[in-house]
């Protein structure tokens, strides 16, 4: 449970094993098909969408080439690979629509927004690796642990990421009964950008509260969302030193998944990493 004494926030949790993280690549992508005299208007919808999916991979394999460096050729060969056989969230339809073909008579477009998440078990494997875990030549990964495995009553927690890469963050608390709080970026420290290779202690700095251990007990969470660009927006509200998450829950993925896309550079394809870490933690008395 949380309670804010003074723009203090007070809260207890305790670390667990359980850690759950995930890299992804977000793009765009079109996908065209013609129905011809073999395929009804239904499958052609659906060729158009997988054409799109699959273009959406490659955008992000391209990505994922361009932005990384890496040296060693067997971790680059294992990224590539692992984007190579991702699964692709479709987050947003942008665009489609029939239109008539001189040559091919009724075609379909599909423009989507994507999440392309490279093959889970690769990537495991390769954050195994501590050497290239860190790796700034890499796909952005962030670390999120505590000081200690387990508090007891009044002891105060410290957060603690660290980014292979530079990064902007949303650091999420979910208490036992599903409530949010926004513990970054809240009232006193609008900054939310990190730079790669650092360790940030949360909290710290201009963060006018402190983490303490208090009831009720349970498993509770803390939700790093991270990107390479600026995040998506969330409904909050000022709850003393931090914010009260209004957006659902299971809305807040999705809505920070949000980000803008642009081209870097002349005839680049839109795209940008994603980062997403849950740890979970149980409550003592």
């Amino acid at each position: 449970m949380i309670r804010i004494i003074l723009a203090v926030i007070f809260c207890l949790f305790t670390f667990s094993q359980n850690l759950y993280a995930a890299q992804s690549t977000i793009t765009e992508a079109e996908g065209y098909s013609c129905a011809g005299e073999d395929k009804s208007r239904k499958q052609t919808e659906v060729s158009a969408m997988a054409e799109a999916k699959r273009i959406a991979v490659e955008y992000a394999v391209s990505y994922v080439k361009s932005e990384t460096k890496i040296k060693d050729y067997q971790v680059e060969k294992d990224v590539v690979d692992a984007y190579s056989n991702a699964t692709v969230k479709v987050m947003e339809i942008k665009e489609r629509g029939w239109y008539k073909d001189e040559r091919s008579g009724d075609c379909y477009k599909m423009k989507i927004k994507a999440e392309v998440i490279p093959d889970e078990k690769a990537m495991t494997s390769l954050a195994a690796n501590q050497s290239a875990a860190d790796d700034p030549a890499l796909p952005l990964s962030v670390k999120v642990w505590t000081d200690k495995k387990q508090y007891k009553n009044k002891e105060q927690i410290k957060i603690f990421l660290k980014g292979n890469r530079p990064f902007y963050a949303r650091v999420l608390y979910v208490n036992v009964k599903g409530e949010s709080l926004q513990l970054l970026p809240n009232p006193s420290r609008s900054d939310n950008y990190f730079n790669g290779g650092v360790i940030y202690e949360i909290p710290s700095g201009n963060d006018r509260f402190e983490l303490e251990v208090s009831p009720p007990f349970g498993e509770e969470k803390i939700l790093v969302y991270a990107s390479s660009t600026e995040l998506g927006k969330i409904n909050v509200q000022t709850a003393g030193a931090v914010y009260e998450v209004k957006t659902d829950v299971g809305d807040v993925g999705v809505k920070t998944r949000g980000i803008q896309l642009k081209e870097k550079t002349a005839g680049s394809k839109p795209a940008e990493s994603f980062f997403e870490s849950t740890v979970t933690i149980k409550t003592l008395q």
